[in-house]
């Protein structure tokens, strides 16, 4: 059985997947904060025995070497930064696609509950936050070496100002360790409301044109702005804490500092330290400013990476929707019976339902809410509570989600168009279908004519460059190219005119003659091509029969579609 990741296992695992360049950073980040730590040991050493002694040779002898420590100082830090932004970016991408992976699992269920919006925000804003860390952490381990060097220069110079950074040291961590805290707390709500923000503004802009519609806009803004709002307040509240411990740091950095340089300036006065060791002495606590403060900010990256981490590792570790399904199952042939026996989901109550090899089928739902239950099972987007899908007699569930989703191909109401031409949209899924017929049989190449480009055209994002019914034609046409054993299509023509939609059904009929196909729609004029019409009411089978038949024996149906 597999260990569902946590956020610290997952945070571990992209440093310990990136040990070469955060080994290599840290090497050279402690190469890097030892020379500056010697810096002003050198200076000390040069003041006592040079220039009080008035040895110009020695001056000149101190001072190569005081060049030659900035020198290796200099490359150290160069090649550390390289190697630590190396390991960022590498376990950046790693679980960016760590994530993108698990978004499009053919199983689902990632984006369960989760907004467009806010998965980029986990995706983008979290993965960053987490490989930061691989940056930090080198940067944490020098800072700590470069204390212990100053312990030790200043163990030599005098043992009380040793002593001092010794004993001093480790409750100032812990005193900064504890101030982080309350940062990493509210990390998580901040980014959990600033991607809830996000989704909301996509989700809004994905549907401008029916709120306009509508007449929503005004109800559309204002609940963006609450989610703005939200967001904001949760941002700002984590920059109070951040600046409040930024604050807590440096007046806790400076205390300690000024201790340091009391006791030096003690020690001088009575002679028990040279000049030298003086300026050496009050040069270190000076330097200690600077690992003291970097622990500050490492210690916050960790916090922050640590509660993306959580985020990333609750998406990752969420459960797949659907089953596996055998990889050795049988593949389907071209002309396939497709059956629905006792179908229980949502809000279906036991659904019975046969399409012949070569038959078209149409399904009219009273309730909505029927059909789309019944296409999330047909697209292998949820198992049902009870019940089966077989395809020539074989359990769709049977079949790995890639396998299934090829052999019952769901054109869902609303499906999405991708950026790049008419033709390239369509051609995507031909296969071995033709993408001419199918063009003209949804009418897309009515659509290409209007361009400028005709088919060659680019479309923008979505296809929102195309009206409404201009791109339930593009999809239809899409959907009828990739020629599947079995098409379902959900009411394909919804913001189609009428006069289109007749030549479209009759498209229909002609292209996907003699081919599985079942029509969930309430258009008359797609019903009317059918061989023969499921009516649905209440999640169950209430009546079957032609389209002209249950129009004039079915008050119900006649409601439903008219």
């Amino acid at each position: 059985m597999t260990t569902p990741i946590t956020g610290p296992a997952l945070l571990r695992g992209s440093i310990r997947h990136q040990r070469g360049p955060v080994a290599a950073a840290a090497a050279l980040f402690v190469g890097h904060q030892s020379c500056e730590a010697l810096v002003p040991v050198l200076v000390g050493v040069v003041v006592d025995r040079a220039i009080a002694a008035g040895d110009p040779v020695a001056l000149l002898g101190w001072l190569a070497v005081l060049g030659l420590d900035f020198l290796v100082l200099s490359f150290s830090y160069r090649w550390g930064a390289r190697r630590a932004w190396l390991a960022d970016v590498r376990a950046d991408q790693r679980l960016r696609l760590l994530v993108a992976d698990r978004l499009l699992d053919p199983r689902g269920g990632a984006e369960a509950g989760r907004l467009p919006g806010e998965l980029a925000t986990v995706a983008v804003g979290d993965a960053k936050r987490v490989g930061i860390v691989n940056f930090a952490v080198p940067l944490g381990l020098a800072a700590l070496a470069a204390m212990l060097v100053a312990a030790v220069a200043l163990l030599r110079t005098s043992v009380p100002l040793g002593l001092l950074i010794l004993l001093g040291t480790p409750p100032l961590l812990l005193v900064v360790h504890f101030l982080g805290v309350p940062l990493q707390r509210r990390s998580g709500p901040e980014q959990e409301r600033a991607a809830r923000a996000s989704g909301v503004a996509a989700d809004l802009v994905d549907g401008v044109r029916v709120l306009k519609g509508l007449g929503a806009v005004p109800a559309a803004v204002a609940r963006y702005r609450r989610a703005s709002r939200d967001a904001l307040g949760a941002t700002l509240g984590a920059t109070r804490v951040q600046a409040g411990y930024q604050g807590a740091v440096l007046a806790a950095n400076g205390l300690f500092l000024a201790l340091v340089a009391l006791v030096g300036g003690r020690l001088a006065a009575d002679g028990q330290i040279s000049v030298g060791g003086l300026v050496a002495a009050v040069g270190l606590a000076q330097f200690l400013i600077t690992p003291l403060q970097m622990l500050g900010w490492v210690n916050a990256r960790v916090a922050q990476g640590r509660a993306s981490a959580a985020r990333i590792a609750a998406l990752l570790a969420t459960g797949p929707a659907i089953g596996d399904g055998d990889p050795a199952t049988p593949t389907v042939p071209a002309r396939p019976a497709l059956a629905v026996h006792d179908l229980h989901h949502d809000t279906l109550r036991g659904v019975d339902l046969d399409v012949a090899a070569g038959e078209t089928v149409g399904v009219v739902a009273a309730d909505p809410a029927d059909a789309a239950a019944l296409v999330a099972c047909l697209a292998r987007e949820a198992d049902p509570a009870r019940g089966t899908i077989t395809v020539e007699g074989r359990p769709l569930a049977a079949h790995p989600p890639r396998v299934a989703r090829t052999a019952v191909l769901v054109a869902a109401h609303g499906a999405d168009l991708f950026s790049g031409t008419l033709h390239e949209n369509v051609a995507a899924a031909a296969g071995n279908g033709a993408v001419a017929p199918a063009m003209a049989a949804a009418r897309a190449d009515q659509v290409a004519e209007v361009l400028p480009d005709g088919a060659d055209t680019v479309l923008t994002e979505q296809g929102r460059s195309l009206s409404g019914g201009q791109r339930q034609r593009v999809a239809l046409a899409r959907a009828l190219a990739a020629d599947a054993p079995v098409l379902v299509l959900h009411d394909p023509t919804t913001a189609i005119d009428a006069v289109t939609e007749v030549l479209i059904a009759d498209g229909l009929a002609a292209v996907r003659d003699g081919r599985t196909t079942l029509l969930l729609a309430t258009s008359p004029a797609l019903l009317g091509v059918t061989d023969r019409v499921v009516l649905l009411v209440d999640g169950r089978v209430a009546a079957t029969g032609t389209h002209a038949g249950l129009l004039d024996s079915d008050a119900t149906y006649r409601g439903a579609v008219t």
